[in-house]
């Protein structure tokens, strides 16, 4: 099988060498224009979108009409009469139920301390398990052991050559005197250096000739006793199994009575959207009151503000004038136009 694949694999192979020639293709050319950047030789000196536009001004900061956050004194004095007061209506109250104490009756009968497991458990007799596990038996043997093993008899000793000892060529000591001096002999400098001293008090150690006490009040006062581990007390089961049905009723069954729950009234008013015939006033105070205004130019997009005079320039660049004469005013006027009193324009 595996023959017959390779077969038709060089079959497809020389087949595919005889249809499918390679021709000879020639490279086409890119048609791009060779435009080489040259940069500007003159100095860029027009002033951007931001210089031509923007001007600063000094934060004027507005007037507020907020009014005044103060509280408003009345003169009339305070009636005391509230919503609450007014409209609410005393219920009187049911008397509270108050449930009788049981007086407690200690039991007769004597406290059963034995458990289920010590009632009930009864040791069964039977027999100790048997171990499976063989006796333990020394197989030994009278026969003389003759020291012949398999090691002894396959492998035999044979002679070995000494391995080849390395000659260690003679050392040389070499000509002249060695320099022991290093760069840190020839550089360092000698400094005279104070030792610290020490900021601790001197202890000076106290010797005693006294013979050490070895007695102290842990070994006078308390002594070793002789104890003992107590013994489980095991008591005999006296009190015999229960043979009676349990009844299967608690305290809560037999004490508790159901009451009928009676829910409280609300008094909160219904949250129903109440119609109206009359007619919605949409007037608000901004249509109302509202007027347009005239739409103000600052003069400073003039080159020169007429009715001004050049006074200084600030350390910003920020050129200041001042208004002249009021008869300048007609020419604003007439172009609809408002001049403010003192004008700032960057230079």
């Amino acid at each position: 099988m595996n023959s017959i694949i390779f077969l038709s694999m060089v079959k497809n192979y020389f087949c595919h060498i005889d249809d499918y020639r390679s021709w000879e293709v020639q490279r086409r050319g890119h048609n791009k224009l060779d435009h080489p950047y040259q940069p500007p030789t003159e100095k860029f000196g027009n002033s951007t979108t931001f210089q031509d536009d923007f001007i600063p001004r000094e934060l004027n900061p507005r007037q507020s009409f907020k009014p005044p956050c103060v509280a408003k004194l009345s003169d009339v004095p305070f009636n005391g009469v509230t919503s609450h007061r007014s409209s609410y209506v005393a219920h009187p109250l049911e008397p509270k139920f108050i449930r009788s104490k049981e007086e407690y009756k200690p039991s007769s009968q004597p406290l059963e301390d034995l458990t289920t497991h010590r009632n009930d458990f009864k040791g069964l007799p039977g027999e100790l398990s048997k171990s499976c596990k063989p006796e333990y038996t020394k197989f030994g043997s009278n026969a003389h052991f003759n020291g012949s093993t398999e090691f002894q008899d396959c492998f035999q000793p044979w002679s070995v050559s000494l391995p080849e000892v390395r000659k260690i060529k003679e050392y040389v000591p070499p000509t002249g005197n060695m320099d022991l001096n290093s760069t840190s002999h020839l550089d360092y400098v000698w400094h005279e250096i104070c030792p610290v001293a020490a900021i601790r008090p001197v202890s000076y150690g106290r010797k005693s000739k006294v013979p050490f006490q070895g007695n102290t009040t842990m070994k006078e006062d308390f002594q070793a006793w002789d104890s003992s581990r107590r013994e489980i007390i095991k008591r005999h089961q006296e009190i015999p199994k229960p043979t009676g049905k349990f009844d299967g009723l608690t305290t809560f069954k037999s004490h508790y009575l159901p009451h009928e729950i009676i829910p409280a009234q609300s008094f909160k008013p219904l949250h129903v959207a109440l119609p109206s015939s009359a007619r919605f006033e949409d007037e608000t105070i901004y249509r109302t009151e509202y007027t347009t205004k005239k739409q103000d130019i600052c003069p400073a997009n003039y080159s020169s503000p007429p009715g001004y005079v050049y006074i200084n320039t600030d350390s910003q660049g920020h050129k200041f004038f001042h208004k002249v004469t009021p008869e300048m005013n007609t020419f604003s006027e007439s172009n609809g136009n408002h001049i403010a009193k003192e004008v700032a324009v960057v230079s």
